[in-house]
């Protein structure tokens, strides 16, 4: 049986917290991770990749073992920015515990997810001889651009000949109860812009001018009509504009140009090419081409679902194991890293409790983090039964 000295969910959350690791500074909750992974015996390896117009950014890459099968663990360090200081009642980057609760930037989103996963991997290693290969995926770019992150370490790994059988990640999935939600599946994510040009002129002789934001109302009602009706495994698409803007403070002036931004969150129905190609089509039919231009952003995704079955069943068997309640099967919710694992393996998501991911005072109460140390526990053991 490996001696390995104990590894604590909670005290490595508080150490990684305590690593002001906003998007894409390192903070040195890489260098936390890579000092305990090293030290249970797995390989490391430290990747910084760039990309002009991006910022560099750290990753890291563990694993151990060297047969079949391969079970990979994912998440991310870097965190969203803490937001107004004098609002948290405890400092966002102490890791201060307070009653019961663990408060800082990350313990839900999803430094608290990575604590628990490293803590359940030594409990494991600990049981007794490890009959396969155990992976970590940690980037710290999934809150900015996701460029430099898991997309690029997934092809540094693939190149390296490492294959993975299934991978678990660890957003904060669960939505009002530890466990009660597996997300097998993400929606896809389309950015664009619409642009309506006209001529600028004066509001009191508008027989000299030509408004733009006439051209671009149709164009708006289109793009907004209903997508589809959902599928099997998704909810409807749904397109939002999200900002429509002319430029102009002025108010005895007709705008030259009228602008909207839109994201589209969409389900199977769809492919990203057949998509894009059903909203160029809304633009000319509720405008002239003449006028009115579509573009779309990079960093698009297709939607993607983990069928249900053996793996899926399995993760849903160490929750109920541990909580008594067998969880929901969703596809629902933004996007995530998984969209990048797909392409190499079946991919589920499972995490603590998301309700204050992001927010002011972002915290997870302590014996939940225990909890689902011991659900990945559950995880590993079924998985390498």
């Amino acid at each position: 049986m490996t001696q390995l000295a104990s590894v604590e969910p909670v005290a490595l959350a508080q150490d990684l917290i305590r690593c002001a690791s906003v998007t894409p500074a390192e903070g040195g909750a890489l260098a936390r991770l890579d000092a305990v992974l090293s030290a249970a015996g797995f390989a490391t390896h430290r990747l910084v990749f760039s990309q002009p117009g991006t910022p560099d950014v750290e990753n890291l890459y563990a694993r151990i073992g060297t047969g079949a099968p391969m079970l990979a663990f994912a998440g991310h360090t870097d965190v969203v920015p803490p937001g107004d200081l004098a609002q948290w009642s405890q400092g966002p980057f102490d890791g201060r515990l307070f009653g019961g609760t663990l408060y800082g930037r990350g313990a839900v989103d999803m430094k608290g997810s990575i604590a628990a996963m490293v803590a359940a991997v030594h409990r494991h290693l600990a049981s007794g001889p490890l009959r396969g290969s155990i992976a970590f995926l940690i980037t710290g770019d999934e809150e900015g651009p996701s460029i430099n992150g898991t997309a690029k370490l997934l092809t540094w790994a693939a190149e390296r000949g490492e294959r993975f059988d299934h991978c678990v990640v660890g957003e904060p999935t669960s939505v009002a109860a530890l466990g009660d939600t597996l997300k097998i599946g993400r929606r896809g994510s389309l950015s664009g812009v619409v642009t309506a040009h006209g001529r600028q002129g004066h509001v009191a002789y508008p027989h000299r001018a030509e408004n733009p934001v006439r051209a671009l109302l149709p164009v708006l009602a289109a793009l907004m009509s209903p997508l589809d009706q959902g599928t099997e495994q998704f909810e409807p698409s749904n397109l939002e504009v999200t900002s429509v803007d002319v430029g102009n403070a002025a108010f005895n002036v007709i705008p030259a140009t009228a602008t909207a931004r839109f994201n589209v969150r969409f389900n199977d129905t769809w492919d990203l090419d057949g998509l894009k190609r059903l909203l160029r089509m809304r633009v000319s039919g509720a405008a002239d081409a003449s006028r009115v231009e579509i573009a779309f952003q990079p960093g698009a995704s297709d939607s993607f679902v983990t069928a249900p079955g053996p793996f899926v069943d399995l993760l849903a068997a160490a929750v109920e194991a541990e909580t008594g309640r067998r969880p929901e099967l969703s596809t629902g919710g933004g996007t995530s890293d998984a969209r990048f694992i797909k392409n190499y393996c079946p991919v589920v998501e499972l995490g603590l409790v998301g309700t204050t991911m992001h927010q002011i005072d972002e915290r997870v109460p302590v014996a939940e983090l225990e909890q689902l140390t011991r659900i990945y526990q559950g995880v590993l053991a079924r998985y390498f039964a």
